[in-house]
């Protein structure tokens, strides 16, 4: 079969480091074109792809999936625009800024027969995917407590002016946020309630960037998921507590790291050390255990698997626009809960 031929919008960060390293190294992509207002920075690693200045010259015939990897603000024009040129979308997280607008552009691809599938990496985190297959075996018992991170430490703000703006869609809970929720829900399914702590600790913010947001489920179980610039020690990654154990990963996934470091995306690429394994300890036939568990096969591969069988053998999506909107309108109820200082049903 021909390749499925891509344009991508952007080529910073996120073009650079999570797309184009999968795509080049899948032959069932092509990247043919690259929309930069005024730079050249995809020749330096896509060097015979074509620069356009204007958006609208990726969706033209010859383009089958347009990948949107600019400014979170830019996002609903972009997706509606090409989603009325017939392409099917591939959108970097947060799809748009809101749930509304999320369920407009959700009936607006089902009425112009398109695919929108939004790229939620994160939920194949060495920790989540390893922590979904533990759930699956039942090795915990009735999970009870649930924690997950996402620390850094930055002294200044973020050098993303777009990031700093203030405007609805942006801050930490649109960056980090959108990630964790996702794999909150990925593992558990949809919460009752949502309290949450939102605040801007550095200096002269007008941004969110501390989160603790608390997700409260119908058998009792609460998932806290926690984001900081002010972590320079960091705290486990991941913890997961049942009736009868726990499994707990100190480090974070490895997969960001490596493709900085220019690591190609191709066979066991991200496979981690066993001293980075998380550690399970619970009890096994009457027997109590603790050793590290080692963990699940995963990588960020598998959403462009999933995307290209989507697209040419009408295989579920592994995200849906339903969690996608789902996960807005948790942000959107935490936000309400940070300003109220009350628990908000969902």
């Amino acid at each position: 079969m021909n390749p499925i031929n891509v344009a991508i919008a952007g080529s910073g960060y996120s073009a650079r480091l999570f797309h184009v390293p999968f795509f080049n190294t899948d032959p069932r992509y092509c990247i043919r074109k690259v929309y930069e207002r005024t730079t050249e920075r995809a020749k330096e690693w896509l060097p015979d792809v074509e620069i356009v200045r204007n958006y609208t010259a990726l969706l033209t015939d010859d383009i089958d999936l347009v990948v949107i990897t600019t400014p979170n603000q830019t996002h609903y024009d972009m997706v509606k625009q090409a989603i009325l040129a017939r392409k099917h979308v591939l959108v970097e997280k947060p799809l748009v800024a809101t749930s509304q607008q999320a369920m407009e552009l959700k009936a607006l691809a089902e009425q112009q027969g398109v695919t929108l599938y939004v790229y939620q990496n994160r939920r194949w985190d060495s920790h989540i995917a390893t922590a979904r297959e533990i759930l699956h075996k039942d090795l915990l018992g009735e999970p009870v407590d649930c924690e997950i991170r996402m620390e850094r430490y930055a002294k200044s703000k973020n050098p993303k002016q777009w990031k700093e703006t203030g405007e609805q869609g942006t801050g930490l809970m649109y960056d980090l946020g959108v990630h964790l929720i996702d794999q909150a829900v990925y593992l558990f399914g949809k919460p009752q309630a949502v309290f949450a702590d939102i605040r801007s600790q550095h200096e002269d913010s007008i941004v969110d960037d501390n989160f603790d947001v608390h997700l409260y489920y119908a058998n009792g179980l609460k998932v806290s998921l926690m984001a900081s610039k002010y972590v320079r020690e960091p705290n486990a990654q991941f913890a997961l507590h049942g009736k009868r154990g726990s499994y707990v990963k100190a480090k974070a996934d490895s997969q960001e790291r490596l493709l900085i470091d220019g690591v190609a995306p191709v066979g066991q690429w991200n496979a981690e050390k066993e001293t980075d394994w998380g550690i399970l300890h619970t009890e096994l036939n009457n027997d109590l255990v603790r050793y590290a568990y080692p963990n699940a096969n995963t990588s960020y591969r598998a959403l462009f698997d999933n995307l290209y069988d989507h697209l040419v053998q009408k295989a579920s999506p592994f995200v849906t626009l339903d969690e996608v909107i789902l996960v807005l309108t948790i942000i959107e109820k935490a936000f309400e809960s940070a300003k109220t200082a009350q628990k908000i049903a969902i």
